[in-house]
């Protein structure tokens, strides 16, 4: 097979070992897998995934593969990628895949026009690049498209955006709204995993430092809860005055950016939106603070105004380049900006993961049955799919509940009734 671009060919049998690891914690994922064999629902679909290539990523196109599905898969950040999780998908599952940790922007296009060279009939994104450049530089495979699937907060606000502009040209499904996904991948995934990847990055104790999260959606949410778990005083900057209340209602002090710039040790942006760290805040943080971004793109930290503000740029340990101001004072940007859940540490645990890819793998499935009588435009994954994944979420981890007796059914439906 020489459709792929990977690092290193011969990392394939460790990839394996850690996909057969991540694996056994998503029964979710397994059990669709085993379904999609038999049934094999994207039979002959060429569908091109930009997605971050992990071992839970991996999970999700051994399913897609096993499904009929004609499989090409692209990195979705330059820093994401696990390079023997890339070369097992290559060399052990013979699944095309263009990822390289650590690719420059021009290899990072580069895949992605090669993910396009397939002429995909189904998107599959993370951020929304692909179907992004799809429609910017290559119009003309527009034609093939029958619809797509999305993951993330920031690639369904693009996705929105092109919709409500008329851009859109087909159908996608927003899978970072379904209960299961938001719920559980960002809070609890993203709260994790992002204090590993600054733990892995820094080796600094949360205990007693000024931990400062910029955005209290769900990603937020996890986040101040995992760094309050750890010791952390938890500062939340809002701009959105409802999250902002429910912040301060769950215990965790409110400050505008500005006010906590002054006193924050560890800074991490969560909000999708560009520049919340900006030129002002570098200008009055302390010596030594850090700076991270666990959004999906690292527009979020203004790199360019550090850069701007400083006299010297050294790499003081893996993924983490101190910026020494003109006064002296050193600023710490972690993994360049990018996601430092996946450029310092491994990403979501797998058994979160299971929800969310089991999301894409049945949204790729409906969007198939469904396509020719959807608009242009972003839906949400139907709530009958996001019940059946948290059922057998929970049949796996062997919890049972209540069900209705007819009668609290019939007086949950019923007006007649009263006190």
């Amino acid at each position: 097979m020489n459709n792929y671009d990977v690092k290193d060919k011969s990392l394939a049998e460790g990839g394996r070992r850690r996909i057969d690891w991540a694996e056994r914690e998503m029964p979710v994922l397994r059990l669709i897998r085993e379904r999609f064999a038999k049934e094999q629902p994207l039979k002959g679909i060429r569908l091109s995934a930009c997605l971050h290539v992990t071992t839970e990523t991996a999970n999700l196109a051994l399913t897609l593969q096993a499904g009929g599905a004609d499989l090409v898969l692209t990195a979705s950040n330059p820093l994401s990628t696990q390079d023997d999780v890339a070369a097992a998908l290559v060399n052990v599952y013979e699944i095309p895949t263009f990822a390289i940790k650590g690719e420059d922007n021009v290899t990072y296009y580069k895949h992605i026009g090669a993910a396009l060279d397939h002429k995909p009939q189904m998107t599959m994104d993370d951020g929304a690049d692909l179907v992004g450049t799809l429609h910017k530089e290559r119009r003309d495979l527009l034609q093939y498209v029958i619809g797509g699937t999305e993951e993330t907060t920031t690639g369904v606000i693009r996705l929105r955006a092109m919709a409500a502009d008329g851009a859109l040209t087909f159908p996608v499904v927003a899978v970072n709204d379904a209960s299961t996904k938001h719920f559980f991948d960002n809070r609890y995934g993203t709260g994790q995993s992002t204090i590993d990847g600054i733990i892995r990055a820094t080796n600094v104790l949360l205990a007693g430092k000024v931990f400062v999260v910029a955005g209290y959606g769900w990603c937020g949410r996890g986040l101040a809860m995992r760094a309050r778990g750890m010791g952390a005083n938890v500062v939340v900057t809002e701009v959105d005055p409802l999250p902002a209340l429910e912040a301060i209602m769950d215990g965790y002090r409110v400050l505008p950016m500005a006010e906590a710039a002054k006193i924050g040790d560890i800074f991490c942006t969560v909000t999708g939106d560009l520049n919340v760290l900006d030129k002002q805040h570098f200008e009055c943080m302390k010596d030594g603070a850090i700076i991270a971004n666990s959004g999906h793109f690292n527009v979020e930290i203004n790199i360019p105004a550090l850069e701007s503000l400083s006299r010297e740029k050294r790499l003081v340990r893996p993924f983490v380049e101190q910026y020494v101001l003109a006064d002296g004072r050193r600023i710490n940007l972690l993994g360049e900006g990018r996601l430092i859940n996946l450029a310092s540490a491994e990403g979501h645990p797998a058994s979160v993961m299971d929800m969310s890819f089991a999301n894409q793998a049945l949204a790729a499935e409906y969007m198939l049955k469904n396509a020719d009588k959807l608009e242009k435009k972003v839906y949400s994954v139907p709530h009958e799919i996001d019940r059946e994944i948290a059922r057998l979420k929970l049949e796996a981890m062997g919890i049972q509940i209540d069900t209705l007796t007819e009668e609290q059914a019939k007086y949950l439906n019923s007006w007649e009734e009263g006190t």
